[in-house]
């Protein structure tokens, strides 16, 4: 395909898209023309073989493949209504997947979809992956303050493991920090939190912060004291989740955000050379 003809095309195809909400949308009448589908009726077969493909996907079907109808102007004034539907970028995909791609704007329409589709899933894991790190700095961060408190009250970096280690015990239910990396099969020289949950290094974040304000609110000092404090913090916010429904220990782990982060920048930068080519 001529360099010319795919920018024409790209061009073309993002005239077409609307938005609403943030969310972009085609309606299938522009889609049809777009692909040359001369009647409606053959359209409508690809389009019920997309939809066959989104709901085996395990998608739902109306979230992607909306039924409207539309009022067009006739001559003399007169107005008709016809069905139409409305297209996430998503069901297009499926729809150009479900085309003949011997037809070059159906050729072009996979390509294209395809990668926006894939652009969009990106932005949703990158933002689980902020959230997860914004979590993760900031229970860096409260366990830093931690140790520095607590080597003021005399406690020394054996003591602050043991501490924090007796507090991974009270908030997993009895699980020591070792039988949850075993547990969760998580590598015994990384750090477990790097493969929690976002929900669960909130939790160890907040108990911390706790334990930080208590200890130098309450002028405590020593291991035993403080290990007690901390104890007792994590166990509240054990509560709290069980309240909620949530057995942290229960919860499986999440993919490693070291690992994660490398592979969404990857993606990134193998969309954006894809996307200069298309």
């Amino acid at each position: 395909m001529q360099k010319e003809t795919i920018l024409r095309l790209r061009k073309t195809f993002e005239e077409y898209a609307h938005e609403t909400d943030g969310v972009e949308f085609w309606f299938a009448r522009d889609l049809q023309e777009l692909l040359e589908y001369e009647d409606w009726r053959n359209f409508l077969n690809v389009v019920e073989k997309a939809k066959s493909a989104c709901k085996n996907s395990s998608y739902k079907v109306t979230d992607h493949f909306v039924d409207i109808t539309k009022t067009i102007h006739m001559p003399k004034g007169a107005s008709k209504d016809i069905p139409d539907l409305i297209f996430t970028r998503y069901a297009c995909y499926l729809v150009a997947q479900n085309g003949d791609s011997r037809k070059e704007q159906i050729a072009f329409a996979q390509s294209y979809f395809a990668i926006q589709t894939r652009k969009q899933e990106l932005i949703e894991e990158r933002i689980v992956l902020q959230e997860r790190f914004e979590a993760r700095n900031k229970l860096i961060a409260s366990e830093t303050e931690l140790s520095k408190i607590i080597y003021e009250r005399g406690v020394d970096d054996a003591g602050f493991a043991r501490i924090r280690s007796e507090g991974d015990e009270a908030l997993f239910g009895g699980f020591t920090t070792v039988q949850m990396k075993n547990r969760l099969k998580i590598p015994s020289n990384r750090p477990m939190a790097d493969f929690l949950p976002t929900v669960t290094i909130t939790a160890k974040n907040l108990a911390t912060e706790i334990t930080n304000f208590n200890v130098k609110n309450e002028n405590l000092s020593g291991e035993n004291h403080i290990t007690h404090e901390h104890v007792k913090n994590n166990k509240r916010v054990r509560g709290l989740l069980i309240e909620s429904g949530i057995v942290p220990e229960n919860l499986p782990a999440e993919e490693d955000i070291k690992k994660l982060e490398r592979r969404v920048k990857k993606d990134e930068k193998l969309l954006a050379r894809e996307g200069g080519r298309k």
